[in-house]
């Protein structure tokens, strides 16, 4: 992070203006440059195995995007009304804070930067479930564990050390916090930025988690140590994460059996963790953002998610080093995307 120095792009002005008003927005196009390689991509896989995007019952891109633009609206009311707030709230300043922060502009780059995400997350999914129809190479995979844990699982390791009848619900709750951190982080960094230019080096950031994490799974297929090692879990008290586990297996198979049926769909995919991966984007961005102590609570949190796939058998220790490599990758590309090669924020 040595190109562009850490902006303070959160600090509120007194009437809530955005104050990056330029009328030249290249790097929207590169943004969207990046979507439309994505989606041939994701075109190309789709002959190759001869199936269509597919999104089932709405959870992989209607349901996100609107869940999206409802946190969105959320946020831009809580923004307004914290921002009136400082001088006195009424309804009429409210509403004229409101225009002032949200001209038709702004408005705009929110809208085709929430597009831009879902459509990058859609054939993400697509390309993940694809995947299922390539050899798996977790054997290879646990062998490396191994190797780094002395001839130990790393995740029986971690059982002997938490116990199997709460330490299984603690880490499940952990784990899958994850869901709804995701949607609200990317959508905060668009609203509450000053500048949204600056919101859409996170938006970026996360866009190319995904983007490299399809390739990670692609380089290295992989279902996890919980189907492939099953009895280093067997003894763990059963949890909202093992019926997930089996129906990711069970969907995996209909998939496999029945690719063309319309609700046939991969969910699973271990190498690189991206639980870890973006966890360390938003590390990494709340760095690049300047807010230190945020830093030090997401560190723990990193660090928690990271057991928390290991124990709950998702993913191989190599995974989870493989997402901060991502990550770290994810964020360089999000910078690069916005701001190109300049050395400081326009």
């Amino acid at each position: 992070m040595t190109n562009i120095p850490s902006p303070q792009v959160f600090e509120r002005g007194h009437d809530g203006r955005e104050t990056d008003t330029r009328t030249t927005y290249g790097w929207v196009a590169a943004t969207w440059a990046v979507v439309a390689v994505f989606a041939v991509v994701t075109a190309v896989r789709a002959a190759q195995v001869d199936l269509p995007l597919r999104d089932p019952r709405g959870s992989i891109f209607s349901g996100r995007i609107a869940l999206s633009f409802g946190i969105a609206v959320a946020l831009i009311l809580l923004d307004a009304a914290i921002r009136t707030g400082r001088r006195g709230w009424t309804l009429r300043k409210a509403s004229g804070v409101l225009r002032a922060r949200w001209p038709l502009h702004r408005l705009a780059l929110l809208v085709t930067g929430l597009l831009a995400y879902h459509v990058v997350y859609s054939c993400y999914r697509n390309l993940k479930s694809w995947n299922a129809f390539r050899d798996q190479h977790d054997v290879g995979l646990q062998r490396v564990d191994s190797w780094l844990f002395f001839g130990n699982s790393p995740a029986v390791l971690l059982h002997d050390m938490f116990g199997e009848d709460i330490a299984p619900h603690v880490f499940r709750a952990i784990y899958e916090s994850f869901s709804i951190m995701v949607p609200i982080s990317f959508v905060a960094a668009l609203v509450l930025a000053t500048r949204i230019r600056e919101g859409y080096v996170f938006l970026t950031s996360a866009m190319w988690v995904w983007i490299l994490g399809v390739g990670s799974y692609y380089l290295i297929p992989a279902i996890g140590p919980f189907h492939s090692f099953p009895s280093d879990f067997a003894g763990l008290d059963p949890t909202s994460v093992t019926a997930t586990q089996a129906k990711y297996m069970a969907q995996r198979e209909q998939l496999l059996e029945h690719p063309a049926w319309g609700d046939s769909f991969a969910s699973i995919g271990a190498f690189a963790s991206l639980h870890t991966g973006f966890t360390c984007m938003i590390l990494l961005m709340l760095h690049y953002y300047g807010f230190t102590r945020w830093v030090r609570v997401m560190t723990v949190y990193l660090a928690a998610v990271m057991v928390s796939t290991i124990y709950l058998g998702w993913h191989f220790v190599l995974d989870d080093i493989a997402g901060i490599i991502l990550a770290v990758a994810a964020v360089q590309l999000g910078r690069l995307t916005v701001y190109g090669r300049a050395r400081r924020a326009a």
